[in-house]
């Protein structure tokens, strides 16, 4: 199964194909840019199918990261695969973000990997995933915490690597010594662990695919301030 993912749930801009039954990663495109994800994923994966030879129609499964992440980054992502697999008529599924950073740290050589992603003063997103091969499970739910609260879920392990845009402050801030960091390749979306993620997820539509913010966008807080009111 060919798959192409997409990530813009962050400051990268990432598309990945990997080819499932040759378990080969077939092609990479990111970039790390301040610019709109609408400028440049299509660019992007435009780029891709043309350095690997294939078309879209070649694709058979479209991934995108479906959150936590940024609210207008998520979207643009989401729109883009739901566009590409609705024109193709080809099955699509959303992955957690923060299991597929967990899945490109993991084949670092940890089993044992927590993503963290900034979120706002004093709080992160975080899941905490174990890894037996390719095996993947959850081993903390993807939730939006404080820092501290984090820190008492990870004391309980051993030895885990982190990975994300927030783990770098947070191993900085607390200095724990059961935390390794990820390395920089793998730090920050990529793509590749987010296709390797899509081979055991369930098929969606383009209608059934949403992003998980994981808290209210600005428009439902608005409306409960005004209801408090």
């Amino acid at each position: 199964m060919r798959i192409l993912g997409i990530d813009t749930s962050g400051t990268v801009a990432a598309a990945a194909l990997y080819d499932s039954e040759a378990d080969l990663l077939l092609g990479q495109q990111l970039v790390y840019t301040k610019r709109t994800h609408s400028q440049v994923i299509l660019p992007l994966v435009q780029r891709l199918l043309e350095d690997t030879g294939l078309d879209i129609s070649d694709i058979d499964r479209f991934a995108v990261a479906a959150g936590p992440g940024s609210y207008t980054g998520l979207r643009i992502g989401i729109a883009a695969v739901k566009a590409m697999a609705f024109a193709q008529s080809t099955e699509c599924c959303g992955i957690s973000t923060l299991k597929a950073l967990s899945f490109q740290a993991h084949l670092a050589g940890k089993s044992t990997v927590c993503a963290v992603m900034k979120a706002r003063k004093g709080l992160v997103y975080a899941g905490i995933y174990g890894f037996n091969g390719r095996e993947c499970t959850s081993l903390m739910e993807d939730a939006l915490m404080p820092e501290e609260e984090l820190l008492t879920r990870l004391s309980e392990y051993e030895c885990v690597m982190l990975t994300g845009d927030g783990a770098a402050d947070f191993i900085e801030a607390y200095k724990p010594e059961n935390m390794l960091l990820a390395p920089a390749a793998v730090r920050l979306q990529n793509g590749a662990g987010l296709c390797m993620s899509a081979v055991s997820e369930k098929a969606q539509t383009p209608d059934e695919l949403h992003a998980e913010y994981l808290q209210l966008v600005k428009a439902e807080k608005d409306r409960l301030d005004q209801n408090k009111n």
